[in-house]
């Protein structure tokens, strides 16, 4: 029997995150008191992607920093788009082995409601699989 494709790519990504970026909270869901913990680094799973009913599994991935200023915002993306598409293609944790990785959407600013604090995020696809 083979083991699924589908890992929570969320809880591993966050996993993954958090030592990276020790200065920043990383997190899968905001919360009221986002501008008390800034920089934030969320990751979210979006619809879409697919698997090969085997073990290889296409998942597409948002993910948005959230910063004081926007050169912080910026930075910020850049160093997490350098992580995604740099140290993340072929590494492996004890739950996954990632595999290609590819940008969808290169960071950029992206609007959100509050004038305190400047978003900036990017979309990247990751294949990956469980650890056999």
């Amino acid at each position: 029997m083979t083991t699924p494709a589908l890992i929570d790519i969320e809880l591993e990504l966050i996993g993954r995150a958090t030592p990276r970026f020790p200065q920043a909270v990383v997190r899968d869901e905001l919360d009221n008191n986002l501008l008390n913990e800034l920089p934030t680094i969320q990751i979210q799973q979006i619809p879409g992607g697919g698997e090969d009913g085997l073990r290889l599994a296409r998942m597409i991935v948002d993910i948005d920093v959230y910063a004081a200023d926007r050169a912080a915002a910026i930075t910020l993306a850049r160093d997490v788009h350098d992580w995604v598409t740099r140290e993340l293609r072929g590494s492996t944790s004890a739950a996954a082995v990632i595999g290609y990785v590819g940008t969808l959407s290169l960071p950029a600013s992206r609007p959100y409601e509050n004038t305190g604090l400047r978003r900036v995020g990017a979309t990247y696809e990751i294949h990956c699989h469980p650890v056999s």
